[in-house]
């Protein structure tokens, strides 16, 4: 990371667009390591497609994909150990397929049933998986990254050797808690990898009308971090970028900010129609640096990968998605008393006295 705060404007690439790699640079991943990655950048894209189809047929309401920026999600994951903390945006579905959260879980959310861990209570693809050390997401823009400051020098008082990890889109740059995450911890040196998604879109709003600066790797410098602007379509140099950025944060050198540079390949959300800002020849032309056609070329040329693993692999990943579909399809809505049991440790008299006339009302069949 020595030259990310004289050279913020340059872009780091390992894997060119035609699968060609830079064996100088090249982090020499073991196979094994490499199979898996792409191997969950396919499962993120068909659990992405699965589920932008069930919102399309009215069976959930809400859906964003990560299609385009897969890469993104998993070259940072690698990078990071498990015990590691993270603090999402809502497009990284492939991190949490990567720290093996299962696919019924992540589905259950969307849905949210009885089977959801948030019990209903969050916006679909609104994740909080606890047990994988990964925090909730926030609707609200940027406040992940405060939270993930907070987080960051909650461990460094606690002298606890973890990292934390968290992430914005581009049009996030624009809120008032990119610029206070950022500076409560640089001041802090917490460790805290910041990683902005630079997919050149905040729904309609282009990043030319987003920030007057040539990068967002370069406003790093006004907190006196390093900044490191990284091809967010090249898989190895996202790792190789994120794992140089968490040595850094883990010695106490304090956070980086990392801009990945990469295209959305669908619309902001299932809300979103992007034809009607973005020219169809914008997309054919995007869809030439798309990340799993990039990796598969390099693994196919290393005798790692191959079209009837690709297709077994496919079939593998649908018949998964379909199964916890299925399943969650038959899971009833989270029962009424979950309103009372979450709200305190322990229950109040007024609290359970309210849930005690809700519960005879429903008995008496006078509640809907």
């Amino acid at each position: 990371m020595s030259t990310a705060l004289e050279t913020p404007k340059d872009m780091l690439t390992i894997l060119s667009p035609d699968g060609t790699v830079d064996t100088d640079q090249d982090p020499g991943l073991d196979d094994a390591t490499l199979v898996r990655m792409m191997k969950v950048m396919l499962q993120t894209r068909v659990m992405d497609e699965r589920m932008m189809t069930l919102q399309r047929q009215g069976r959930i309401f809400f859906y964003l994909a990560s299609t385009g920026q897969e890469a993104c999600s998993i070259g940072t994951g690698a990078a990071f150990q498990d015990d590691d903390w993270v603090v999402p945006g809502y497009r990284q579905p492939g991190l949490f397929l990567w720290r093996s959260v299962e696919v019924k879980r992540i589905v259950s959310q969307c849905y949210g049933n009885a089977w959801d861990n948030c019990k209903g209570r969050q916006m679909p693809v609104h994740y909080s998986f606890k047990d994988h050390n990964m925090v909730s997401i926030s609707s609200p823009i940027g406040t992940q990254l405060i939270q993930a400051a907070g987080v960051g020098m909650a461990m460094k008082r606690r002298g606890h050797k973890q990292a934390v990890l968290t992430f914005i889109g581009d049009g996030g740059t624009s809120s008032n808690d990119f610029h206070a995450g950022l500076n409560f911890a640089a001041v802090d040196k917490a460790p805290v990898v910041f990683v902005c998604e630079n997919n050149g879109w905040a729904i309609s709003c282009p990043t030319t009308k987003q920030t007057a600066s040539q990068t967002f790797a370069q406003k790093a410098v006004a907190y006196g971090m390093p900044g490191l602007r990284v091809d967010g379509n090249d898989p190895l140099a996202v790792y190789v970028a994120t794992r140089d950025a968490r040595e850094r944060a883990i010695k106490g050198e304090g956070p980086t900010l990392l801009e990945l540079v990469t295209f959305r390949l669908a619309g902001h959300s299932s809300s979103d129609d992007p034809t009607r800002y973005i020219g169809h020849e914008v997309f054919e032309e995007k869809k030439k640096l798309d990340p799993i056609e990039r990796f598969r070329t390099y693994l196919e040329a290393k005798g790692i990968w191959d079209a009837d693993q690709e297709e077994a692999w496919r079939k593998e990943a649908r018949d998964e998605i379909n199964t916890a579909i299925k399943d969650n399809e038959r899971v009833p809505n989270p029962e009424l008393e979950s309103l009372f049991s979450d709200v305190y440790a322990e229950m109040p008299g007024d609290l359970k006295a309210c849930l005690e006339t809700e519960q005879e009302a429903r008995g008496e069949g006078k509640f809907p």
